[in-house]
């Protein structure tokens, strides 16, 4: 028989067990329950459901891949009038920050797909620009609408074309700056004349066309054009078109000859002298004809040089004029002289068409130029305007 000691001893044991056998079917059931009250409200809760899902779609998404760049990485004759383009691998996020070009010209980004962007130039890159294209990358770059990002940046660089010799000719046909006329093909697509980015454009890709010679010139004057090559026919226009816009006059068409090239185009600021072509012979008796607008417009006795200081023969523009000035030289004799002229145009070095008082003319007598009686040289002076080609050509 158990002592009461020892019963009372487990008695108490058992209830300790019972008690902790109670709490732990409380917690469990508690815990079951809120699990489930858990379970019952998420499902009642679209947009926790819709957090979580955006969250696992972020974790998830695929890196983001540059696919190409037009124009080309390194290209070295790209069209800067035309778009820059860029495809990625993925449709892009609605916020995803867009590249940039330097240097800096107006323009636009935009859209052009779910996974293409474009930058639109207003008018475009000079020709020979160098063009650096930066698109952004890592946490702040590009990014995908599934959450991918582009891992580091990228950076595309090329350079502009130069602008076309064609379309140059083509330009200032259209201008009156050549003896031709310039018409585009059936099927060219010829920019409008206030169409900057088109005018650019055409200027690295210009349209196909035919060029047609005016008539009433004589046919050597043919042989100083090469279409879409430098010609001297080219030279003397260029440096017409920069007399006329205040540009420095050296036959070259360098950047700001395009700038006010294309300014010209949209303005319609046609050239007002009219296209001269004037002709010295030396076969006797030598005399000078002028051909303005397709139109014999002068001819009159002239003098060349002595043989002792020949005119020169060949063809060059008249790049100096004077209405009145003091022509200074040495004589064959080793003196000095300093004599008034008129109406004087430089078309070579020291080589001239101008007045000058003689007893006759039709014969070798100057130094070098070519001279005229005074009424004959006031006539031909304002044909003779800055461009202007001046043949002096052999007596044979």
């Amino acid at each position: 028989m158990l002592s009461m000691g020892r019963l009372r001893t487990r008695v108490a044991i058992l209830a300790v067990v019972i008690v902790a056998l109670l709490a732990t079917g409380t917690s469990f059931a508690l815990s079951h329950a809120q699990a489930r009250q858990s379970g019952r409200l998420g499902a009642a809760d679209p947009h926790a459901r819709q957090v979580s899902q955006s969250a696992n779609v972020q974790s998830s998404g695929q890196p983001l891949q540059l696919l190409s760049v037009t124009p080309a990485r390194r290209a070295r004759h790209a069209n800067g009038a035309a778009p820059v383009r860029i495809q990625f691998s993925a449709a892009l996020a609605a916020g995803s920050p867009m590249p940039s070009v330097s240097p800096h010209v107006a323009g636009r980004w935009q859209r052009a797909g779910a996974r293409t962007v474009e930058f639109i130039p207003a008018k475009g890159f000079a020709q020979q620009a160098h063009v650096t294209v930066r698109i952004p990358g890592g946490a702040a770059g590009m990014r995908s609408a599934a959450g991918g990002t582009l891992a580091r940046r990228m950076v595309v660089k090329f350079r502009v074309g130069h602008w076309s010799t064609t379309r140059l000719d083509q330009l200032l046909a259209e201008l009156g700056y050549l003896p031709l006329t310039w018409t585009p093909i059936s099927g060219a697509v010829n920019p409008a004349a206030g169409d900057a980015a088109g005018q650019r454009s055409a200027a690295v890709s210009p349209p196909a066309g035919i060029f047609t010679w005016h008539h009433g010139y004589p046919r050597e004057l043919r042989t100083f054009w090469r279409p879409g090559r430098p010609s001297l026919v080219l030279k003397g226009a260029v440096m017409a078109f920069e007399s006329d816009h205040g540009l420095t006059m050296d036959g070259v068409a360098g950047s700001g000859v395009w700038r006010a090239l294309f300014k010209a185009v949209a303005g319609g600021q046609q050239n007002t002298h009219g296209y001269t072509y004037a002709r010295a012979t030396k076969k006797s008796p030598e005399k000078l004809t002028i051909w303005h607008n397709g139109h014999v417009v002068f001819r009159n006795l002239a003098n060349t040089g002595i043989p002792v200081a020949p005119t020169a023969d060949g063809t060059a523009p008249v790049y100096l004029r004077y209405r009145n000035q003091i022509m200074k030289g040495t004589n064959p004799d080793g003196s000095k002289y300093a004599d008034p002229v008129q109406f004087v145009a430089y078309f070579r070095s020291g080589e001239a068409v101008h007045y000058f008082p003689r007893f006759s003319y039709g014969s070798p007598q100057s130094l070098g130029c070519v001279e005229l009686p005074l009424a004959a040289a006031a006539k031909a002076w304002p044909f003779l305007t800055y461009g202007s080609l001046v043949t002096v050509s052999p007596p044979g």
